[in-house]
C-alpha cells in the first residue's frame, strides 16, 4: 500500500490494541531479524522473545503475553500470526490486470465488463465468468463451466468443461481442474477407458496451488468445499469429497473416491488410499501413508523413523518376521492356558 499506514490505521481496519505510539507509520512487513525502518515484525513462539530484544523493527505483533517485552510500538492481539497474515495482505495488495479482453484471445461466451482476460486466454461456449474475475495469459476455459466473483487463475490453468469455480479462488500456473480420472476397467490384457462424466464442484475462497490436479468425478462430482488450500503438485483422484477448511502441503496424494472432513490437514507427501473416509479434525503427518479408514479426530503418523542403512536393513528383516512370531506366541498361549486347566 503505497505510503504504508498507521498502526492505529492498521487496528481499525483488523482491530487489536495498540501500545505505544500509534502513529508510527509501517509499510512492510518483516521477520524480526531482517525488518528495519519502516516495518513491522511479529512474535508468536517464545523462543524468539531474544530477537524481539534486539529487532531493528518500527513496530511489532505480540500476542498479550508479551506485550511487556518490548518497548517498541505493537499491536497486541492473541493470535499474532494470524494478524500478521491480514497485515500482510493489507499492505500488500495483490496487482489487478486493466479489465478488459486482450485482443489475443479468443472468447465464445459473454463477460462482465470488470473480467480481465489475458493475452491467449481461451473460453469455450457457454461458460459463466463472474465480476472481477481476472484470467492471466494462456487459461483454457472449457464448455459449461463457471467461475465465482473476484477469483484469480494465474497462467496456464486448465478448466475442463463443465467444472465449477466458487467466488474468490486463486488457483495457481499449471493446475488442471477437471481433467479425466484414473479409470480403467481390466477385460482379459486389455484395459478399457471408463468416460469420466462427473464434474469438479470448488466452493468459495478455496486456493490451489501450482501444477495441482483435482480429476473429474467418474459418475458423481469430485467437490472441493470452502476455505480449502492445496498447496502445490498435489494429486486429487476422481470422486474425492473434501470438507471445508481443509489444508494439504505439497506432493500430497489422494486416491478415488475418498471422503475427508472438514478442518483436516495432511503434511507434505502424505497419501491417502482410495474408499476412505476421515473424520473432521483428522490430521496427517508428513509423510504418512493413510490404509484405513479414520473415524476420530485426532493426529496420525505412519512415518518409520530414519536410520543409518545397515540398522534399517536390520530391522525390516526384524519386521518381516513379526506375523511367524505373533502366530508362535498365540500358540504357547493356548498351549498354556490348557496346561493351567489340566487337573
Amino acid at each position: 500500500m503505497s505510503g504504508g499506514l498507521r498502526l492505529d490505521e492498521i487496528v481499525a481496519h483488523l482491530g487489536g490494541v495498540v501500545e505505544g505510539d500509534g502513529s508510527v507509520v509501517v509499510s512492510q512487513v518483516g521477520s524480526l531479524l531482517s525488518a528495519g525502518e519502516g516495518c513491522i515484525a511479529f512474535l508468536v513462539s517464545p523462543k524468539y522473545r531474544q530477537q524481539l530484544k534486539k529487532t531493528q523493527a518500527a513496530a511489532v505483533i505480540v500476542p498479550p503475553q508479551f506485550s511487556s517485552e518490548t518497548s517498541l510500538p505493537r499491536i497486541v492481539h492473541p493470535n499474532a500470526y494470524a494478524y500478521y497474515a491480514r497485515v500482510a495482505a493489507l499492505l500488500n495488495p495483490p496487482l489487478k490486470r486493466r479489465p478488459g479482453v486482450h485482443r489475443g484471445a479468443v472468447v465464445k461466451s459473454e463477460l462482465p465488463p470488470s473480467a480481465s482476460i489475458g493475452e491467449n486466454v481461451v473460453i469455450g461456449e457457454t461458460a459463466t465468468i463472474g465480476e472481477n474475475v481476472t484470467l492471466h495469459p494462456g487459461c483454457v476455459i472449457g464448455d459449461g463451466v463457471s467461475i465465482g466473483d473476484d477469483s484469480l487463475l494465474y497462467p496456464n490453468v486448465v478448466i475442463y468443461d463443465g467444472c465449477v469455480i466458487g467466488k474468490r479462488a486463486i488457483i495457481h500456473a499449471g493446475a488442471v481442474i477437471g481433467g479425466d480420472g484414473f479409470g480403467f476397467a481390466k477385460e482379459g490384457e486389455r484395459w478399457l477407458k471408463i468416460p469420466q462424466i462427473g464434474r469438479v464442484v470448488i466452493g468459495d475462497d478455496v486456493e490451489i496451488g501450482v501444477n495441482t490436479s483435482v480429476d473429474r468425478g467418474a459418475l458423481d462430482d469430485t467437490v472441493i468445499g470452502d476455505g480449502v488450500k492445496l498447496d502445490n503438485q498435489i494429486q486429487i483422484g476422481h470422486n474425492v469429497i473434501i470438507g471445508d477448511h481443509a489444508a494439504m502441503a505439497g506432493c500430497v496424494g489422494i486416491a478415488g473416491s475418498t471422503r475427508i472432513g472438514r478442518r483436516c490437514t495432511v503434511g507434505g507427501a502424505g497419501m491417502i488410499i482410495g474408499h476412505l473416509e476421515l473424520a473432521d479434525d483428522v490430521h496427517i503427518s508428513a509423510g504418512s501413508m493413510v490404509t484405513r479408514n479414520l473415524p476420530h479426530a485426532g493426529q496420525y503418523t505412519s512415518i518409520f523413523p530414519l536410520e543409518a542403512h545397515q540398522e534399517w536393513l536390520h530391522n525390516a528383516a526384524q519386521i518381516r518376521r513379526l506375523a511367524r512370531l505373533a502366530e508362535r506366541v498365540a500358540e504357547l498361549e493356548k498351549k498354556l492356558e490348557l496346561k493351567e486347566k489340566a487337573p
